[in-house]
C-alpha cells in the first residue's frame, strides 16, 4: 500500500470556499484517533468515492504551525488536564504555505461542544500576543463564562508543527462532516531549534461534526480504533514536561508516543516543573 500523500491524491479535490460552506463547523463534536501512518494511507484508500480532499493552490497536505500561550501557572493547561468544564486554549495557528496567520481562543460549549473563535493577525506576531490580542483573548473567555483569566501574561509555552490533509465527508441529508489527518507531528520548546519530538510515524486523525459519529468513525470502530486524549497541547507540552500532571493522556504518551520517541530527544531528562 503506497503512503497517505498518494492516497489522497487518487481522491477528487475541493475547494476552501466549498469546505467552509459546507461544512465549516466552529461548533462541533471532535473525537480524535492515533493511527500508524501506513493504516491512515488505507483508511484514506477506503472511505467512499465521493469523500474529498481540500486543495488549495495545488497543495493537499499542507504545513502548519501552531503556538500555544498559558499563564505562569498553566492555567490553560491544568484546566484540560482535571477536564474543567469552563477549559480553553489560545494559540496562533499559521498556514505556512500562505503565510496566514490567526489568533485562535477555544472553549467548550453546551453539552461539551467545542467553540472556536478567531481573528487575523500578522505572521510575524504568531509568537507574541500584542495587547489587542489579549484584550481580544479576554473578551472570547468571559462571553464563554470562562474564570477569570490575566491575559496579559500569557506567554508562548509550546510549538507545534505537523502538515495536515482535510476532507469532506459528505453525509446523509445533505449535511457534510469534516475531518482532518495530521502526520509529521513535532512538539517544540518555542524559540528552541533543536529542543523537541519528532513522531513521524504516526497519524492523529480527527473527525469532526455536528454530533453524531459519522462514516469515518465507524470505519475507525470497524478497525479497533476507538477515540483517545491527544490534545496536540496538552499531549505535548506533558510529553516535553514530563513532571507535569498528565493522567488524561498518560496512556496515549506511553503507548502510542511512545519511549522511542520520548527518549531520542532527551525528554525525560528535562526539569519536571519548568518555569514559563
Amino acid at each position: 500500500m503506497s503512503g497517505v500523500p498518494e492516497a489522497l491524491a487518487a481522491r477528487g479535490g475541493v475547494a476552501l470556499a466549498e469546505l467552509v460552506e459546507r461544512a465549516a463547523l466552529l461548533t462541533r463534536v471532535d473525537r480524535k484517533y492515533v493511527v500508524p501512518t501506513d493504516r491512515a494511507a488505507r483508511l484514506v484508500a477506503d472511505l467512499p468515492p465521493e469523500v474529498r480532499v481540500l486543495e488549495i493552490g495545488g497543495v493537499r497536505l499542507a504545513r502548519y504551525e501552531s503556538v500555544y500561550f498559558d499563564t505562569p501557572e498553566l492555567v490553560s493547561y491544568l484546566t484540560t488536564a482535571h477536564r474543567r468544564r469552563r477549559r480553553f486554549k489560545i494559540r496562533t495557528r499559521t498556514y505556512l504555505d500562505t503565510g496566514d496567520t490567526y489568533l485562535e481562543v477555544k472553549t467548550r460549549g453546551v453539552r461539551g461542544l467545542t467553540v472556536k473563535e478567531r481573528r487575523p493577525c500578522p505572521a510575524s506576531a504568531r509568537s507574541r500576543l500584542a495587547a489587542a490580542d489579549g484584550e481580544y483573548a479576554a473578551r472570547v473567555l468571559v462571553d464563554a463564562a470562562v474564570p477569570p483569566v490575566d491575559t496579559a501574561r500569557l506567554a508562548p509555552t509550546l510549538e507545534v508543527t505537523y502538515r495536515r490533509a482535510t476532507l469532506l465527508l459528505p453525509g446523509p441529508g445533505g449535511a457534510s462532516a469534516r475531518a482532518t489527518i495530521d502526520l509529521d507531528l513535532r512538539w517544540a520548546v518555542p524559540g528552541s531549534a533543536s529542543d523537541g519530538i519528532d513522531v513521524p510515524d504516526l497519524a492523529v486523525v480527527e473527525t469532526k461534526s455536528a454530533g453524531h459519529p459519522g462514516e469515518l468513525d465507524r470505519l475507525l470502530w470497524a478497525r479497533g480504533y476507538r477515540p483517545v486524549s491527544v490534545s496536540k497541547y496538552g499531549t505535548g507540552l506533558a510529553a516535553l514536561h514530563p513532571g507535569l500532571p498528565a493522567n488524561r493522556w498518560h496512556r496515549t504518551i506511553t503507548r502510542d508516543v511512545g519511549p522511542r520517541h520520548l527518549t531520542t530527544h532527551h525528554a525525560l531528562d528535562r526539569d519536571p516543573c519548568p518555569t514559563f
